[in-house]
């Protein structure tokens, strides 16, 4: 039995930047699933490389920062007649390479960082409207509500990010029933986290937290996506859903408590 439903159905993917990356993963998944798979790269040294983990699917270059290239994606996937199934929004930048304090964030690097890591998704779900099926899903990568100090900027971008799935979800449901979610992830082992400053402590930390002592695995998030991505997530619309190995409600681990309190 098809349990997910997805075989035979297209979707669109976005990030997918190597075989760490929760876009990869969940990818994967698809595509054992017996989905047909659509890629975009930001930029045009990246083909390559995602050409070579999925040599069998269609790739295009997309660079968010530039609203005509979307345009033209878009375009040549209607004149095709080209219907999805689903969307994978897992796009995310912040110049966080020289650390400042959150109040001293120049707007040139928060501006940057909120149109590709925010405002895309919604820029991507307008101008790919006419592209949906009549109950496809789109789902996004966010970040668990930890409100990690390593985040910087990114987290309220992040929260942003969030509340944009609740106004989609209404907005397009005034002609289409058309679902967007967020899978709201804890710290993962991937190379874009590597990137962040302080992020490996974050990273440790966040294990010791998990009420397992085992670190989320991005084939977890990945399944996640996956299960949102498909019909059997129907009921599910316009939220965010914590991956976090049960992080968010274990703050006060006993373990760590004493641990810290043993060091004072």
């Amino acid at each position: 039995m098809d349990f997910l439903g997805v075989k035979d159905k297209t979707f669109f993917i976005t990030g997918v930047a190597n075989k760490k990356s929760v876009a990869y993963v969940s990818a994967k998944a698809l595509e054992e699933a017996g989905a047909k798979l659509i890629f975009s790269v930001q930029k045009e040294e990246q083909l390559s490389k995602v050409e070579k983990l999925f040599p069998e699917s269609e790739l295009f270059i997309m660079d968010v920062e530039k609203e005509e290239t979307i345009d033209q994606v878009a375009n040549l996937l209607k004149e095709r007649g080209v219907k999805l199934s689903g969307l994978l929004h897992s796009i995310a930048f912040a110049n966080l390479l020289e650390p400042k304090p959150f109040h001293d964030t120049p707007w040139q690097d928060w501006a940057q960082a909120d149109r590709i890591s925010c405002y895309s998704l919604t820029s991507i779900s307008g101008k790919f409207k006419d592209l949906f099926l009549e109950e496809a899903s789109v789902v996004t990568i966010s970040i668990s509500d930890t409100l990690a100090t390593s985040y910087g900027f990114l987290g309220p971008i992040k929260a942003s990010l969030d509340a944009s799935v609740a106004y989609l979800a209404k907005s397009f449901s005034e002609f289409s029933r058309v679902r967007f979610n967020a899978v709201c992830a804890g710290p993962l082992k991937t190379s874009a986290s590597a990137g962040i400053p302080g992020y490996i402590d974050n990273y440790i930390f966040a294990e010791k937290l998990t009420m397992r002592k085992q670190a989320l695995k991005t084939s977890e998030v990945a399944n996640t996506v996956v299960f949102l991505l498909s019909e059997r997530s129907s009921g599910i619309n316009g939220t965010g859903i914590k991956v976090d190995a049960g992080m968010r409600a274990n703050t006060f681990d006993q373990d760590v408590v004493k641990t810290v309190t043993d060091h004072l």
